[in-house]
C-alpha cells in the first residue's frame, strides 16, 4: 500500500499582483494553494524576497542585525540602495515607523518627501509599510500615492476604516 497525501481542494485563489514598473517589476499571488503545496493546486510565481528598510534609525536592534547596515542605517536611501547593490534584494519594504502618533509622529509630508527620496534611488519594486493607524495612514498612503504616480507601489496596511480612501487614490495614481 503506497502513502497518500491528503489534498485538499481550494475552490477560490489568491489575487495576483504586480508590483513595480518596467522591466523590474514582479507579480507575486495567484496561488491555488497554501505556499509550496503544489501537490494541491498552483502557485504559478515564485516566492520574492523584499528587505525592510525603515524611515529612521531603529534605536533597539540587536547588534548583529545592526552589523550589515552600520554603514548606511540612518539613511533610508542609502540603506535601500546597499539593499539591493550589495546584497541583491528583489523588493524594497520601506517601514514608515516613524510617523506612528504613539511613537516620534513625525509630520506626513517629511514622511512622504522620505518614500519619494528611496522610490526615486532605487531600481526595484517598493511596498510602503504605514502606522496601522487608519488615519495617520489614510493621510500618508495618498499623498505617497500622489508623489509615486506611475512606480506601482505596493501600499498598506490598508484596513476597513482607511481602504476606500487609500483605495481610490492608489487606482487614480495607479498603484498596487
Amino acid at each position: 500500500m503506497t502513502f497518500q497525501a491528503p489534498k485538499i481542494n481550494y475552490s477560490g485563489t489568491i489575487k495576483e499582483v504586480s508590483v513595480g514598473a518596467g522591466a523590474a517589476a514582479v507579480k507575486v499571488g495567484g496561488e491555488s494553494c497554501y505556499p509550496f503545496y503544489t501537490f494541491e493546486g498552483a502557485m504559478p510565481n515564485k516566492p520574492r524576497i523584499a528587505f525592510e528598510v525603515w524611515d529612521y534609525m531603529p534605536e533597539d536592534w540587536p547588534e548583529w542585525a545592526i552589523e550589515p547596515y552600520r554603514d548606511v542605517i540612518s539613511d533610508p536611501v542609502a540603506w535601500a540602495k546597499k539593499a539591493v547593490e550589495v546584497y541583491g534584494a528583489e523588493m524594497i519594504a520601506l517601514q514608515l515607523k516613524s510617523a506612528d502618533p504613539n511613537g516620534m509622529d513625525r509630520d506626513p509630508e517629511e514622511v512622504v518627501a522620505t518614500v519619494k527620496a528611496v522610490s526615486d534611488a532605487i531600481s526595484v519594486p517598493l511596498i510602503v509599510w504605514g502606522t496601522a493607524n487608519d488615519d495617520k495612514d489614510a493621510v500618508i498612503l495618498r499623498r505617497v500615492a500622489e508623489v509615486c504616480e506611475g512606480k506601482n507601489v505596493a501600499l498598506g496596511p490598508v484596513s476597513d476604516k482607511n481602504y476606500k480612501q487609500i483605495g481610490a487614490t492608489a487606482i487614480a495614481y495607479g498603484q498596487a
